[in-house]
């Protein structure tokens, strides 16, 4: 064990309005505060997106914040470190193997050993609402969806309702809510307990109180018996760019401050005070680092619930997320800000004006200082679109119109700006994978070094239907259900690894097409293929058997017989002959392949046996071109690899088809991890979640649909959590999540912020509402701004 340092004085929070100047405050932190060379700081972030632009402040030299190089940092996600401080708090106090590696109660690993229970549970009448939806589920299909579903619920508990979970185990079945209040558990969601104690009873007693809330009540009783740092624990922990973190998260972070170095950065965008919900006026009289702001009417200092009549409108309609955080945060921050400030020769609180010469400056001002819209409408002058185009709205047609307005927006603003640079732009949608085809069709038809080409990059877009290589396995593993037509064969033929297999070449493939074609290959492998489908047995007309019993023929005897007496009723293909003959064979080769493996994909087995048959057809289909393809493959066979190390290790022993494997199996590729590249040095296009919150200069959000932005949260009927008045300060909520990002969105941009939707339809050219928070955000700036010029905000092209 390290011995404690003086540095370990409480959870330090540093907030500020701007991300860059927490960056630059966190970089002097630091530096003032330089630890033992080979000590390593561990830096919590939420996405990689601002784990690469930390590293990469770290690594700046040169008139800006930084060393010129990073090292001796280390960058988790909060949940994964948090298992790991849980072992070594825990183990240190009690002795080594009392944690497990990985706990048994990980989604990932409870959702096989859900699948092998519930056929069990359904005898159970508790079951019956189960039990009826699980009825006629021949390919486990129904049980597999299911048994997902409740093992992400059951993490969910685990974090946020850990006290339900410890009642249940008791055999309490209640619910306990605000204020102590408890409820029993409603008769038609009784399962729920008794599930878990199921669960409880298959791990048996060594590992049944291993999941996350009986593991941080002990790591919490551990914590206040340490007084030294346990060697597996860094030295100092930074929580950067993070908007909110569960209550549980906290606790951890603020019980690890008394034997490491813990500082939170966070962004805060208003200077004053403005949490809404608050439990007891002592709370609010306890965080003292965001005072009431001056001018409020005196009744508001008692009455808080109607803070939000005197208030931003924007940050009361949008900031639900980090008022919940500012709540829960304050029962931990123990920041000593007359001593920190002395330490760094600077506030710790950083709210800092922006530029207010512009409509985006103004409006981020008046989000800053808690201006209402009376304040707002008496302290700014009236505006001229014209010269002032800080904020701009467009309203298009279809998706690719809006990228190509933008296209032409940037190439405009360039030659406008010549400081501007393809990496000062942020392009931020719902959904990357929609607007993925529409971002290559227009910016992708610029080859490098014309007039109008822009470089750009696609991050964050999922490679399971990107990949060529994953589009091919894909397909192979849809063989038992595939028709096997002629397009679907040449499709396979288009992705070279399963080319460089069969020994084929790109500049085989127009031959190849030609002769299918003429040889009428439709679909089928045969008739016995044909059968399974349906159809007679003896039809063999226009099968790939057919064909190439055609081509073969007719390499072998050429032109068909004048007298129509072809050798057993096959009429020759003859023009295959000569070198390009050699073609049938990796023809022949590919089918024959692909027929084998029909019929083993077809059987179901269990995960050992899937295991071995999956890297059996890898090994017989893909063989990589490139080093891409090569480390692709290598993702794809550790992904198989962890997925059989879950099953295994859930005790799961039963057969499983395919329909279960493909989807549990792929859907680990795009599982997301700190090695996705954000920052290229062009002009980024990704989701709002990993780029939350970093500064550029221009800002633009597509695809703010009514229908797609707040994305519509999928809701679960047996979900105790979403039961009205069940809502607890920091519970996960993506709308609330999304509304929180268009906000930061809008604070992060520093010249211009550009917002676009499709609000007419292509078809019939008839209004489509905008984004909710689109509609908010210009009702706001039409109640509190004059314009001269233009009376709307809005351009339509």
């Amino acid at each position: 064990m390290s011995e404690l340092r003086n540095t370990a004085q409480g959870l330090i929070v540093l907030q500020g309005n701007r991300m860059e100047d927490l960056r630059d405050l966190t970089l002097q932190w630091l530096g003032r505060q330089p630890l033992h060379p080979l000590a390593r700081t561990l830096f919590l972030v939420q996405s990689n997106g601002i784990a690469q632009w930390l590293k990469t402040s770290l690594a700046e030299r040169g008139g800006e914040p930084g060393y010129g190089v990073c090292l001796g940092t280390d960058v988790a996600l909060p949940a994964r470190f948090q298992w790991q401080a849980y072992r070594s708090v825990i183990e240190a106090v009690e002795g080594p193997g009392r944690v497990p590696t990985t706990s048994p109660y990980d989604k990932s690993r409870l959702r096989w050993r859900l699948m092998r229970l519930l056929p069990e549970a359904l005898d159970n009448p508790l079951f019956a609402p189960l039990a009826r939806y699980l009825r006629d589920d021949d390919e486990q299909r129904k049980h597999y969806q299911l048994a997902e579903r409740l093992a992400d619920l059951f993490d969910q508990y685990q974090v946020y309702r850990a006290d339900w979970l410890n009642a249940w185990e008791a055999g309490d079945d209640i619910l306990t809510l605000a204020g102590n209040r408890q409820l029993p558990v409603p008769e038609e969601q009784r399962w729920q307990p008794a599930l878990w104690r199921m669960i409880g009873a298959d791990l048996g007693q060594e590992q049944a109180h291993s999941h996350r809330g009986a593991v941080h009540r002990r790591f919490i009783a551990a914590a206040k018996e340490l007084t030294e740092r346990p060697d597996t624990l860094p030295p100092r922990i930074v929580i950067f760019g993070i908007s909110s973190l569960p209550r549980q998260t906290l606790e951890v972070l603020a019980s690890l401050a008394g034997i490491s170095e813990v500082v939170l950065c966070l962004l805060n965008p208003c200077r004053f005070y403005w949490g809404e919900i608050i439990e007891t006026q002592e709370v609010l009289r306890r965080y003292a680092r965001q005072q009431r702001r001056k001018g409020m009417p005196a009744e508001l200092h008692h009455s808080p619930e109607q803070l939000h009549l005197h208030a931003h409108p924007l940050l009361a309609a949008w900031g639900k997320q980090g008022r919940d955080y500012l709540q829960l945060l304050s029962e931990h921050d123990n920041t000593d800000v007359a001593a920190m400030s002395a330490l760094l020769d600077q506030s710790v609180d950083l709210f800092l004006p922006p530029p207010t010469d512009t409509l985006l400056g103004q409006l981020q001002d008046d989000i800053l200082h808690l201006r209402p819209l009376a304040e707002t409408r008496e302290l700014w002058p009236a505006l001229t679109l014209e010269r002032d185009a800080s904020i701009r709205f467009h309203c298009c047609h279809s998706p690719q119109r809006e990228l190509e307005v933008l296209h032409d927006q940037l190439l405009a603003a360039f030659a406008e700006d010549t400081t501007l640079e393809p990496r000062d732009i942020m392009v931020m949608v719902p959904d990357i994978n929609d607007y993925a085809p529409y971002i290559e069709a227009v910016f992708g038809q610029f080859a490098p070094g014309e007039p109008r080409h822009l470089p750009y990059h696609v991050a964050d877009q999922q490679q399971r239907h990107r990949e060529p290589m994953l589009v091919a396995l894909e397909t192979l593993l849809a063989l038992p259900r595939m028709r096997f037509r002629a397009s679907e064969i040449l499709d396979l033929l288009d992705i070279p690894p399963l080319r460089e297999r069969f020994g084929l070449s790109e500049s085989d493939l127009p031959t190849l097409q030609r002769w299918i074609r003429e040889a009428n290959i439709r679909w089928g492998l045969d008739a016995a293929q044909r059968s399974e489908l349906g159809l007679p047995m003896h039809d063999e007309l226009h099968t790939w058997r057919f064909g190439l019993e055609r081509m073969l023929m007719g390499y072998a005897v050429g032109e068909a017989s004048e007298t129509g007496n072809d050798w057993n009723d096959i009429v020759p293909y003859d023009e295959v002959a000569g070198l390009d003959a050699a073609l049938v064979g990796p023809l022949y080769r590919l089918l024959l392949t692909l027929s084998q493996w029909r019929q083993r994909l077809n059987e179901p087995k269990t995960a050992t046996e899937w295991d071995q048959a999956l890297s059996a057809l890898l090994a017989d289909t893909l063989a990589p071109t490139t080093g891409a393809e090569e480390a692709l493959l290598g993702r794809v066979q550790a992904a198989l690899e962890a997925w059989q190390e879950e099953i295994t290790s859930a005790g799961i022993n039963i057969t499983l088809p395919l329909a279960v494997v493909r989807e549990s199996w792929l859907g680990r590729i795009d599982e997301p991890q700190l090695s996705q590249s954000f920052l290229m040095g062009r002009i980024t296009f990704a989701t709002l979640m990993p780029m939350r919150a970093i500064p550029f200069r221009h800002v633009v959000l597509l695809g703010m649909n009514d229908s797609a932005y707040p994305r519509r949260a999928e809701l679960l009927d047996f979900d105790l959590m979403g039961m009205q008045g069940h809502y607890r300060a920091g519970d996960r909520s993506r709308r609330d999540d999304d509304r929180y990002l268009f906000l930061e969105a809008l604070l992060s941009a520093r010249e211009r912020l550009t917002i676009s939707w499709c609000g007419r339809s292509p078809q019939d050219n008839s209004d489509q509402p905008p984004s909710v928070l689109v509609g908010q955000l210009r009702d706001h700036l039409g109640h509190g701004w004059r314009l001269s010029g233009q009376p709307a905000h809005a351009e339509r092209t």
